[in-house]
């Protein structure tokens, strides 16, 4: 990287690799999603027996695929941004823009979304809540985890990209 101070380098590379690494590990969940799906598909439509449990299977699952990829699709530039403007910047500007957007809009919003989420799993693993409009009555607590969990990790990259816009509001260039 550039000559930036080691342990901004350090910190940066650290929260990058739980990102990239939670990123990796979470896209497994594709396989048993479309495995379930496939099955579902067969036994409905070759045997006409249609399961309990497909279905909200691949609601958690996908729900979960698509919480828990946000931090390793922020650390790879992947959510949406308007670069009408911001791509005709400067690397000092657009880390002056990210810097501000960091401090007032995703810092706040995404830590009140964590002890918002927090409490929503939480009160659902005490009462060891169910979905009760399905023949298969699956807990919900684990797939009300991934949102606390998501959030935290992207809390993390949220850090780490923070800190990159820092750095490129005082030098001018990126890391």
């Amino acid at each position: 990287m550039k000559s930036a101070p080691q342990p901004l380098l350090t910190a940066i590379k650290v929260l990058d690799s739980i990102s990239i690494g939670s990123g990796k590990l979470v896209a497994w969940l594709i396989i048993p999603m479309v495995l379930g799906l496939v099955y579902e598909v067969v036994a409905r439509y070759a045997f006409n027996a249609p399961t309990e449990w497909a279905y909200d299977m691949t609601f958690m699952l996908y729900g979960s695929f698509f919480m828990l990829g946000a931090a390793f699709t922020l650390q790879r530039k992947g959510h949406i941004r308007t670069d009408t403007f911001y791509g005709a910047w400067s690397p000092r500007r657009q880390g002056w823009v990210d810097t501000i957007c960091y401090l007032l809009f995703f810092f706040p919003g995404l830590i009140a979304f964590l002890i918002l989420t927090w409490d929503f799993f939480w009160v659902s693993f005490q009462r060891s809540e169910r979905i009760v409009t399905s023949p298969w009555m699956p807990i919900v607590y684990p797939f009300k985890a991934v949102m606390p969990i998501a959030t935290a990790l992207l809390l993390l990259q949220g850090v780490s990209e923070f800190l990159k816009s820092v750095y490129a509001a005082a030098k001018g260039e990126w890391l």
